[in-house]
């Protein structure tokens, strides 16, 4: 199923996209696309729905991000040995984990926010994990049976912040608009092997990134069950887990972002991001 929420920002309603490409009503009663509706049990209420029986949103609204009351943003950090070589950074023992502030979370075609003072705001494309069985301390095999599906991220990172005004990742990481997500939650049983995506990115046009998930240095069950060993993994926690090669930190000489730009960005079968920059008031 391809999941998503539409409407004005704040005001977001639920839906699912039928085989024709439109934008389905999900009934009101089932609530918003969040904690339990996120189970197992919450996925299985919706797949039972007769999708042609359900109203069909008129015209092209906006798209929301494709859940809500998100509790925890997890990201990981150098995950592909390309990226990581770019960045001029030794490959990780271990998974790099920091965190993306919720505040971020928008949705995926909403302008992007260049913050004051900022002069090196860069792109990152990256496969969003999301949680719907909660757990700690999952085995590795049991991992994928905690997601309940996967969606488009863009972690856009502001590079000076990141990595020159001292301290940890995070304050580069987490600038309000820094986390487009969606435009839909595609559930696990659609997406497969989430180990076989390719992911791209382009700005006015121009193609900087264009890997595959098959290159990650942790694959997802691994990454999953590495932060179960830290936190509670909840329904409804998005897991950014990295971006391949080809940001504007790597190019030769650097290139950034300034307003006006637009960027594209998609994953095999989890959808498109386009986003206008626009200099922070």
């Amino acid at each position: 199923m391809k999941l998503l929420r539409y409407g004005p920002r704040g005001q977001e309603k639920p839906g699912i996209l039928d085989r024709d490409g439109a934008i389905r009503a999900l009934p009101a009663d089932l609530g918003d696309l969040a904690g339990e509706l996120l189970s197992p049990e919450g996925l299985a209420k919706i797949a039972a729905l007769d999708v042609t029986t359900l109203p069909k949103v008129d015209g092209a609204p906006r798209i929301g991000p494709c859940v809500t009351r998100t509790g925890k943003f997890i990201c990981i950090g150098l995950n592909y040995s390309d990226h990581a070589a770019e960045s001029n950074m030794a490959l990780p023992a271990e998974p790099v984990v920091f965190g993306k502030w919720t505040s971020a979370i928008q949705g995926p075609n909403d302008d992007v926010e260049i913050p004051r003072g900022s002069e090196k705001t860069d792109w990152e494309v990256e496969l969003g994990v999301v949680i719907g069985t909660p757990g700690r301390h999952i085995a590795k095999e049991d991992a994928l049976s905690h997601v309940a599906g996967y969606c488009v991220v863009h972690d856009v990172s502001e590079r000076a912040f990141q990595l020159e005004r001292g301290g940890t990742w995070d304050k580069g990481k987490g600038c309000d608009t820094f986390g487009p997500i969606g435009p839909w939650l595609v559930t696990a049983d659609e997406v497969g092997d989430p180990q076989k995506l390719g992911l791209w990115l382009e700005v006015d046009g121009h193609r900087y990134q264009d890997g595959t998930t098959a290159n990650m240095i942790f694959d997802v069950a691994t990454i999953v069950s590495y932060l179960s060993d830290f936190c509670t993994l909840e329904a409804g926690d998005i897991i950014s887990t990295g971006t391949p090669k080809g940001v504007g930190l790597g190019q030769k000489p650097p290139v950034y972002l300034r307003a006006g730009q637009t960027v594209r960005l998609g994953i095999d079968g989890l959808g498109e991001q386009t986003q206008t920059m626009v200099a922070a008031a």
